[in-house]
């Protein structure tokens, strides 16, 4: 699917700036910013990354630290109509070296701990711009009249486990077929508060942030402390009222001192397999909660495919569920046959947010992402993801 006249997911935010400037976008421990706020300090930024020559598909890297400055900076990267590559500053030196000697940005967003981390990796050529400064630029909403949502949002890349790390490339138009599911499957929207927990380089944080920005609701974004123990952060979830958070299922393995939830809370466990015997925990730990598993590929934009937990569940196996709206599911054999239903064959993913490629790797990409052999354009690509699957008779 490609739908070049969908808005671009940064144009989702500036919606509810209209609507509600006042409401609270983000909170960072004790500080917060509203919509309005939000958007004129995004807009002053963007207006300099324009000036400096960002335009679509232009490549910018970030590396600050988790603070409301992170998401200041992403979205004046979008609304630049740049795509953002985030740097992690707690990663190993040589990764984030590999990794902007891969993009080789003309401009980086960074603060202070940002630049500290890249050390010399950074460019004497490179314009290095702090999302902390205060700018005496426009904060009305930039006019990029060629972005489309066929351009770039950002690059993340993957772990790199058998070599050097991959850049996937993901287009405005998967973000926002994404956004779009997390509102009809989720329920997101203006009441909502929306935890932050993965880091802005893992996919987790796509869902996190612009399902909660896209709609109206409050990104609240733990700090690594918060973050990294679990016991502080079911404790935030209870005390801020959190309504909607994605987490791993290792985060949750040392649940047995946890206690129940009394907020209504949608949880969604994605970026693992979910074991049985968790699922059944958490199923008595909250029984009131939305437990959903999403199953999802950096490749095809955070999410592919979705299962809504029932409350009296009692299975024997923790399916993936069903295809996000837009998305095609196909189980193959080795000769790229459809699998006989209730047969194992490898996954492949169609539709809407497919990754445009791998940065800077030509050879990867032909390998992965094969032309869709049941899509009607004879034009659309599937990412032929490695995993063993099958259908099950629902």
């Amino acid at each position: 699917m490609s739908d070049p006249d969908r808005p671009c997911i940064h144009q989702y935010f500036e919606s509810h700036v209209a609507q509600s400037p006042d409401a609270i976008a983000i909170i960072f421990e004790d500080q917060q910013m509203s919509y309005g706020e939000l958007n004129a300090r995004a807009n002053a930024l963007a207006h300099h990354l324009i000036n400096l020559g960002v335009k679509p598909d232009t490549l910018v890297a970030i590396c600050v630290d988790r603070s409301l400055a992170m998401v200041i900076g992403l979205l004046a990267i979008l609304k630049a109509g740049g795509a953002y590559v985030p740097l992690d500053p707690s990663f190993a030196s040589d990764r984030l070296h590999d990794i902007l000697t891969d993009v080789a940005p003309s401009i980086l967003v960074a603060d202070d701990a940002g630049i500290a981390a890249l050390g010399s990796s950074i460019s004497e050529s490179t314009a290095v711009i702090d999302p902390n400064m205060l700018l005496k630029m426009p904060t009305e909403n930039p006019n990029v009249p060629e972005l489309t949502s066929k351009h770039l949002a950002y690059v993340l890349y993957t772990s790199g486990s058998t070599g050097r790390p991959k850049g996937v490339m993901i287009e405005h138009q998967g973000v926002t077929n994404l956004a779009m599911s997390r509102l009809s499957i989720l329920g997101v929207g203006p009441s909502c508060k929306v935890l932050q927990l993965f880091s802005f380089s893992f996919d987790g944080s796509v869902h996190e942030i612009w399902s909660a920005l896209s709609f109206g609701g409050s990104l609240h974004i733990l700090n690594n402390v918060v973050r990294q123990d679990i016991s502080q952060l079911w404790a935030y979830i209870e005390q801020r009222s959190i309504t909607h958070a994605a987490l791993t299922p290792s985060i949750l393995q040392d649940h047995k001192n946890l206690t129940s939830l009394s907020n209504s809370l949608t949880l969604v466990l994605a970026g693992e397999a979910l074991s049985l015997a968790l699922l059944k925990a958490l199923r008595k730990l909250i029984p009131q909660a939305s437990i959903m598993n999403d199953y999802g590929p950096t490749e095809t934009t955070v999410a592919a495919a979705t299962w809504k937990c029932p409350v009296n569940f009692d299975g024997d196996i923790t399916p993936i569920g069903r295809p996000i709206p837009n998305k095609k599911i196909y189980v193959l054999d080795a000769q790229r046959n459809l699998a006989p239903l209730g047969v194992t064959g490898e996954l492949y993913i169609g539709g809407a947010g497919v990754a445009r490629g791998y940065i800077n790797r030509p050879d990867l990409t032909d390998e992965a992402f094969l032309i869709d052999l049941f899509a009607s354009n004879g034009q659309s690509r599937m990412y032929k993801t490695g995993d063993l699957v099958r259908y099950l008779p629902d």
